[in-house]
């Protein structure tokens, strides 16, 4: 099936989702990207690499409940930004959190799931935003509808691997 832009309907609003076919892994990797960095591209690199995936979504959010969204450029400035700095054709940014109304990650994972039944989503997030995962709504949630890669950075491993999260779902 070729890729296409997927436009749907949730509750008033249309929402247009980046393309997407049956079958395919895709990466979604959310956040402020305020501003987006070279750290964001080396997650999505290494992402696309070692878990072979079909494309990357960054999802630009319209604010992030954890922090203060007064200093937060708007959100057609940061997407501008992530566009900007990452080019290549199997990476899609994208801000439909906006249209969707949620900057909640578990809410999102549950619209794609039923909107795009067939795609194979994983989350992909650096390990310093597994130390705060425990503070996300519905944290368990998002880890249970969908695979959770966390990607090393600089000075974040020992303290990702002690957190309340990685902790919880160590195998025994």
């Amino acid at each position: 099936m070729p890729l296409r832009s997927t436009i749907s309907s949730f509750g008033t609003a249309r929402i247009r989702l980046p393309p997407a076919s049956a079958g395919q892994r895709i990466g979604i990797m959310g956040g402020s990207f305020n501003p987006p960095h070279q750290g964001h591209v080396r997650i999505t690199q290494i992402a696309l690499h070692r878990l072979g995936l079909d494309a990357m979504w960054w999802v630009v959010t319209p604010g992030n409940p954890l922090k203060g969204d007064n200093r937060l450029a708007p959100l057609e400035a940061r997407a501008a930004a992530c566009r900007q700095l990452m080019r290549h054709p199997r990476i899609h940014v994208t801000g439909f959190e906006r249209e969707l109304g949620t900057p909640f990650t578990a809410a999102t994972i549950a619209y794609l799931q039923r909107r795009l039944p067939c795609v194979h989503f994983v989350w992909i997030m650096g390990a310093d935003n597994l130390t705060g995962l425990h503070r996300w709504q519905q944290w368990r949630t998002i880890m249970a509808r969908v695979p959770v890669a966390v990607v090393d950075r600089p000075g974040w491993r020992h303290r990702a691997l002690a957190s309340v999260a990685a902790r919880s779902h160590a195998r025994s």
